[in-house]
């Protein structure tokens, strides 16, 4: 894939993501709608995608272990570095470590990832894996963390833990991705005319998501004299160090070459993720901090997106 074929795949992201923008600069959509068309995404489309694809995906070939694995190390070594650098800079609160954690470490998948990765390579099938470590690995420790720390709650923390962990497991991205496993797995057979239907709600989820970041972030500016030092190591980290150390991590590690060491190159390249922010008001913890590190990591990944498309495109 040359510069050129690179940017003319990139043309559909930068028209729904752009228009975004442009009409809630121009307050022709109200910028508060984001949400509406964000639920939507998260909600509804993105699940009929992910359910669709994964039941007519090989899972022999969709769950590249060598490839997880590599991930995983890389993530992991990636959290152990930032919970480092978070408590040499000062962070006592374990609760803010782990939030801090999750904002470097954790990708934005279901609203940035799966467009980018349907806008690029026509699937997104790569990022499923992944997304079900996030959710199962990740989001379940910094939940855990987030929860025994808590001085509000009333209950054992073993209960406050248990609620935690059953709502992570209970949204609709993580339930489609397991019934798509499970189905695929069975002796089942869905009905064409319901995986059609699937597939009809499941394309629009790609333009629909880019046009509600849009929205989002035309309706909420940049303020880029207000960024702080942390902010802006944090956002380098997720948006520059994270890649290469899972590059790095791949390929002399654990040996992936090819398309899968480009897929999550790609991925680790992904802004900080939206569930962020909502972790941060659930918790009441760094909100401000966090509502800045979603907005700013994902203009930086916007911009660098180009140049990521390139270098993975001859990543051996």
């Amino acid at each position: 894939m040359g510069a050129v074929d690179a940017l003319e795949k990139l043309a559909p992201v930068v028209l729904a993501f752009g228009c975004g923008v442009v009409l809630a600069r121009r307050k022709v959509v109200p910028a508060e709608s984001s949400k509406v068309f964000a639920d939507y995404a998260f909600l509804f489309a993105v699940p009929c995608f992910l359910f669709g694809n994964i039941y007519r995906s090989d899972l022999g070939a969709l769950f590249n272990w060598r490839a997880i694995s590599g991930y995983a190390a890389a993530a992991c070594a990636a959290a152990a570095l930032i919970g480092v650098a978070a408590w040499v800079l000062g962070v006592r609160d374990p609760r803010g470590v782990a939030l801090r954690i999750m904002a470097a470490v954790q990708v934005n998948t279901a609203y940035f990832a799966v467009p980018v990765f349907i806008m690029l390579f026509g699937n997104a099938a790569p990022i499923f894996p992944v997304l079900l470590f996030q959710v199962c690995v990740l989001s379940l420790i910094i939940i855990s963390i987030m929860e025994l720390g808590r001085p509000d709650r009333v209950g054992s923390p073993a209960r406050r833990l248990g609620s935690a962990v059953a709502a992570s497991l209970m949204t609709p991205v993580v339930i489609a991705c397991n019934a798509g496993i499970v189905l695929n797995l069975l002796p089942v057979t869905v009905p064409g005319v319901v995986l059609d239907s699937f597939t009809f709600v499941g394309d629009s989820a790609s333009p629909v998501a880019l046009f509600a970041l849009g929205l989002h972030l035309g309706g909420s500016g940049i303020k880029i004299r207000g960024t702080t030092m942390e902010e802006v190591w944090i956002t380098g980290f997720k948006c520059v160090a994270l890649p290469l150390i899972t590059y790095a991590v791949c390929r002399f590690v654990f040996g992936v070459e090819g398309e899968w060491l480009s897929y999550l190159v790609l991925i680790a390249a992904m802004p900080a993720p939206q569930n962020l922010f909502i972790f941060a008001q659930r918790y009441d913890v760094g909100v401000d901090m966090s509502a800045s590190l979603v907005i700013k990591s994902s203009v930086v990944a916007l911009l660098l997106l180009p140049l990521w498309t390139q270098l993975v495109a001859h990543p051996t």
